[in-house]
Order: structure tokens, then sequence, then C-alpha cells
């Protein structure tokens, strides 16, 4: 529990507990910033997990494949799905020559499938467009097909170490508590929370400032996933529980609670069954779809009516993700 005197010191530090955005990168505190930023740094350095992907030995590509694979889907779905793709195509040249439906089987059940097809399309132009060779520059990054500006930031660190500012939901998360006292971050990303997690960047002018940069990103990432969680966070045992503006407002309710759509009887749970049966069959017989996929259990008590097949088949094959030749619905 926050004392008056931490709490005097947070309204210090910010003006108030509870403070805009914008309004906290224009009243950062450095020494308070440096004894954040050295407090995280020095409880990952002890509590950093063990993720293939962040391994040595692990090749730019590898490190791609993991944060496309790691999108909304938890680390412990991605570990063995990416060490078993890994070894089957290690590099782009590899995936680049595999059959679109071979890839999504591979992809087997980590959801949002079209990101295995994009992974694909991005192994051709990474052979294509640079002879194989994953590039480096954020900027190329980002033009390849379907990598956003966040995959493009963090292969850049976390592969390259190349000093980008790397943001995700977590970063936005720890950002937002610790210097503006508020729980959770915008429903989407904002210029000043991007003016904010360059502030909060160690300098970079010197080797030993770009490489405590790129774990900076890495470390506020970890925080965000172990400790500071949208739900249930374990404030006591963060490294800045004294430090926090969240904490020392009392942890005010976010304004706004983002909804969420409910898996069950949703398209995408139709879809992922359909996809299912795609992977195991390869093809199927329209008519025969509907007994199949309600045979193996994937939709629970849910029983689609018609247009929900129709939209599931339809958004399938829109999406790349299926092809129907006459009355038969089969993987690309």
């Amino acid at each position: 529990m926050f004392t008056s005197v931490a709490m005097q010191t947070a309204k210090f530090r910010l003006g108030t507990t509870m403070v805009s955005m914008s309004s906290a990168t224009d009243q950062l505190n450095t020494p308070h910033v440096h004894e954040v930023r050295s407090r995280i740094l020095d409880w990952y350095a002890e509590n950093a997990r063990q993720l293939p992907w962040r391994e040595p030995e692990t090749t730019a590509w590898g490190v791609l494949v993991s944060e496309v694979m790691l999108q909304q889907t938890q680390v412990a779905r991605v570990w063995e799905p990416w060490l078993a793709w890994m070894q089957r195509w290690p590099g782009p040249a590899e995936l680049a020559a595999a059959e679109p439906a071979d890839v999504l089987i591979m992809w087997g059940r980590l959801g949002y499938p079209r990101r295995a097809l994009r992974l694909h399309e991005t192994a051709k132009a990474v052979v294509e467009h640079h002879d194989g060779v994953l590039p480096a520059d954020p900027v190329k990054l980002l033009a390849l097909p379907g990598i956003g500006e966040y995959t493009a930031a963090a292969v850049s660190s976390f592969a390259f170490e190349i000093p980008e500012v790397v943001i995700d939901t977590n970063v936005r998360r720890v950002h937002a508590r610790i210097f503006t006292g508020v729980g959770a971050a915008a429903p989407s990303l904002t210029a000043a929370e991007r003016r904010l997690a360059a502030a909060l960047m160690p300098d970079t002018t010197t080797s030993q400032g770009i490489a405590q940069a790129n774990t900076w990103n890495v470390a506020t990432m970890e925080l965000g996933a172990l400790i500071c969680t949208a739900r249930a966070p374990k404030c006591e045992q963060c490294p800045v529980l004294d430090q926090c503006a969240w904490v020392a407002a009392s942890k005010p309710e976010p304004e706004t609670v983002a909804k969420t759509q409910s898996w069950n009887g949703s398209d995408r749970q139709v879809r992922g069954a359909i996809m299912g049966v795609l992977r195991a069959q390869g093809a199927i017989d329209v008519a025969r779809l509907q007994s199949t996929v309600e045979a193996t259990g994937r939709l629970g008590r849910h029983v689609p009516e018609e247009s929900q097949w129709e939209r599931a088949m339809s958004g399938l094959v829109h999406d790349g993700l299926a092809v129907l030749d006459e009355d038969v619905l089969a993987l690309p």
C-alpha cells in the first residue's frame, strides 16, 4: 500500500497521479525514468522466460515466425508449433517452396490461419526480392506481405539489434499504469503513446545504450505478460510497485472496457471447425461438410443455421484459406 509520502512523490513526478498520455510525456522526470528502467531491466535479467525463439542461435527468420505466431496467441500454444515449423521450414526458401495446403495443415489450431498464408507470401517475397535473406531495415520489413508496424519493429530489435521502439499491448499497459495512472491503454495506439514510448527508450548513441534499448523493449513486454497483466495483475511482485502512478491512485478502473466477442456460436468458431476438417481430409463434399464438422465435436452445442454455414465457407474462400470447386471444398 502506498504511504502518504509515496503518494506525494508520485504526484511530484507527474503533477497528478492520473494524467493524460501527452502530459505524462511532457512531465517525465528523468531520475524516475532511470529508476523504473533500471528496476525493470534487473527484474528481467532474473525472471526472463527461456523461450526457444530467444535462444542465441535463432535466426532472424525464426524470430519473425515467432512474432507472427504469437499475434493474439498465448506463448504456451506457440512453443511446440514453432519448433515443428522451424524444423520443417528453417528459412524463407524452404517455406516459399511449400504448397499452401501444407502450410495451413502445419499451422494446425493456432488460430487466425490467414497468418499462415501471409507468412508464406512473405517467404516468397524474401526469396524473390531479397535473395532469400530477411532484410534488417524496418522499412523493408514493413513492405513485406502481412508485416505490420509492430512486427517490423520487433524483428529489427530482437533479431538485428536495431533499437526500434517496440509497442505491443503489454508495453502499452505497462506504460499507461506506471506513468499515467490509468489501468488500461486506449483502444488503439495513439500518437501520445508513441511519444511516451520513444521518450522512455534508453539513449542509443552508444553500443551499450543500443543493447540496453533492445533489452528494454523485451523486458517491458515481459513485465506486462507476467506481472502487469490486464486481469489480476501481480502488483505485489512488481519491481516498480512504489513507482507506479496507477497504484498510487488506488488502481482506478478504466473508463471504458473493451468488448470481446463470445467464441461460442461465432462465425470464427464455425470457420475454425471447417478448417479442422479440411486439414484432416484435404477436401470434402459440401453435402457432407455439416455432418462431418458436427461429428468432430468442435462446435459444442452450437447448431449453425444454413446462413452461417454459407457465410463461413464463403469467408474461407474469400480469404484464400479454401477453394470451392463445384460442390467440393478443399484446401488451396
